[in-house]
């Protein structure tokens, strides 16, 4: 059984069980996150789609970690002008352990 979730503007295909980077949310390490936008839901029956979400379902889990990616190096030049230009940017996540996918 597994779910698409939506957070943070992307969608994610998640089972119990799985771990997962995703866009920072405001939540201390240990705490539980509920997803509840849920687009779509497969089971043994078959694959369940939202219009645009399910209703009656959710996504659980638990923090992690806080944390920032990989330092992404940005360098601009421009040749014959002694323009150049170097700037780094590090992407905040928060890394989340799906605990249980919930159908009331």
């Amino acid at each position: 059984m597994y779910a698409i979730i939506k957070t943070g503007g992307k969608q994610y295909r998640v089972q119990e069980g799985d771990v997962l980077k995703i866009e920072k949310l405001p939540v201390e390490t240990g705490e539980e996150v509920v997803f509840d936008k849920v687009l779509g839901l497969s089971q043994e029956e078959g694959l369940e789609v939202g219009r645009p979400y399910l209703e009656n379902v959710e996504v659980s889990g638990t923090v992690l970690e806080q944390g920032k990616n990989k330092k992404v190096v940005v360098f601009k030049y421009k040749p014959k002008r002694r323009y150049s230009k170097k700037t780094g940017h590090r992407q905040p996540y928060t890394k989340v352990k799906i605990e249980k996918i919930n159908q009331n």
